[in-house]
């Protein structure tokens, strides 16, 4: 389990993501001044390991996930989805992903195949934004850690 908390003076999106025994795996830089929303995660070293932005001509909202340079996953907001959010993660190949939940409690599933992949959970009681996500051993968790965060930018966003 990882848990993404804002931190709490910070200017723009900064997150750290840190695990289940509360150790930071990653730091989450938001370009405060990038026209694209960008965010960069961070290693404990500093390094880039990933990063998330927004396309700037696109019909929906759209994000892209870099892992390692390389293009992961474009996560697309659908369209016309009354009371609940849903979001494509296209990966490429096969095996696509889906993320939905709940406007209202921000509770998410994300499922590939019809199986349930990731839980992630929003934090009501905090004032920071802080997200619980729960990932199958079996997934790749930047690509996961990624969509949540494209996810909070495209909420953030339609405020």
């Amino acid at each position: 389990m990882y848990v993404i908390r804002e931190r709490f003076f910070s200017i723009g999106d900064d997150f750290d993501i840190v695990d289940d025994h509360g150790d930071k795996v990653f730091h989450v830089d938001g370009k405060v001044f990038s026209v694209r929303n960008k965010l960069v995660i961070e290693d404990p070293s500093g390094a880039e390991v990933a990063s998330v932005h927004r396309h700037l001509v696109s019909l929906r909202p759209t994000y892209e996930v870099r892992i390692g340079g390389e293009k992961a996953a474009e996560v697309r907001k659908k369209l016309f989805t009354p009371f609940r959010e849903k979001f494509t993660i296209d990966v490429p190949g096969p095996d696509d992903l889906e993320m939905k939940g709940d406007l209202i409690d921000h509770e998410y599933t994300i499922d590939r195949g019809g199986r349930e992949v990731a839980a992630v959970s929003k934090r009501w009681l905090t004032i920071r934004d802080t997200y619980a996500v729960q990932i199958a051993a079996d997934q790749e968790p930047l690509l996961v850690l990624g969509s949540v965060l494209a996810l909070d930018l495209a909420l953030a966003r339609d405020k």
